[in-house]
């Protein structure tokens, strides 16, 4: 059980749901900001089923966004036609690829499970990871070559990237942000580098959804007081969601990703600065 607490105003629900939506996507760690926000604010954590909430929205709006990939990578992958995209279509092994992409996150992800929602949540180890991804992302800009589309996606690649999701478990690297990164080193371009990193992150967060509804679940399911926040929790981190990858594929034809890499660093010494003043909430 990760958190308690039952009741949550609504205007937290709705603050915490355009967090969640702004931030999953964009590289510059979800977890990070969920966690610190409410410590900011002297909020209580959230519940388990808050959780749900926030990350069932996510899915939805990156479900919603690449429906059409969706299609036509599981068509395509077993043996059907599909006319769609002509750069996934030049790659007919996507979906096994992604498969074996998928593996070391849900390998890495149940061995380190209990640290991830404990003792890694803390803000020396999101502050840092903050300031060490920032500096994975400004060496991948400079790296990469950025050549490649998802036609040229190979199994050595779906395996880095898959390997680099793995760090998506320590709070403050943002899923997003360390498999970009690996995409550029592997050449790709940002929009393709990003496109797969959306797309490779929908099995690993459909999964933990189904875990996360489960221990739900197993504790008696949701509480009648939490229907709402639940609710409104998907809609506003869903709409929110969808919007932002709409805004983040649309700025990656044109610009890099400098902007997001200033402020992982000014967040990662700010969070790191306050920790050393304040007492952060069970460190």
């Amino acid at each position: 059980m990760r958190y308690s607490v039952e009741f949550m105003p609504l205007f937290q629900v709705i603050v915490l749901g355009i967090v969640q939506g702004l931030t999953e996507f964009l590289p510059i760690s979800s977890t990070a900001h969920l966690v610190l926000v409410p410590w900011l604010f002297g909020w209580e954590p959230h519940s388990l089923a808050f959780d749900i909430a926030l990350h069932a929205g996510t899915l939805a709006a990156i479900v919603l966004y690449f429906f059409r990939d969706w299609i036509q990578v599981i068509t395509q992958g077993f043996g059907a036609r599909f006319d769609g995209d002509p750069t996934l279509g030049r790659n007919r092994m996507l979906l096994w690829l992604m498969a074996v992409g998928t593996l070391p996150i849900g390998v890495f992800g149940y061995i380190f499970k209990e640290q991830a929602e404990t003792t890694w949540r803390n803000p020396t180890v999101i502050g840092t990871m903050m300031i060490a991804i920032a500096g994975v992302l400004w060496l991948a800009e400079r790296a990469g070559r950025r050549q490649k589309d998802l036609s040229h996606l190979n199994m050595a690649d779906a395996i880095l990237i898959g390997l680099a999701q793995t760090l998506s478990i320590i709070p403050g690297t943002s899923r997003s942000g360390i498999t970009i990164a690996a995409g550029l080193f592997r050449n790709f371009d940002r929009q393709a580098a990003a496109r797969f990193s959306f797309l490779l992150s929908t099995p690993a967060v459909g999964a933990a959804a189904l875990k996360d509804f489960y221990d739900l679940y197993q504790e008696g399911g949701l509480p009648p007081e939490m229907q709402t926040a639940f609710l409104v929790g998907i809609l506003v981190s869903g709409l929110a969601g969808y919007l932002v990858i709409e805004f983040f594929m649309n700025y990656l034809r044109r610009r890099t990703l400098n902007l997001f890499i200033a402020y992982r660093l000014i967040f990662g010494i700010i969070v790191i600065a306050l920790a050393q003043f304040f007492r952060f909430g069970g460190e």
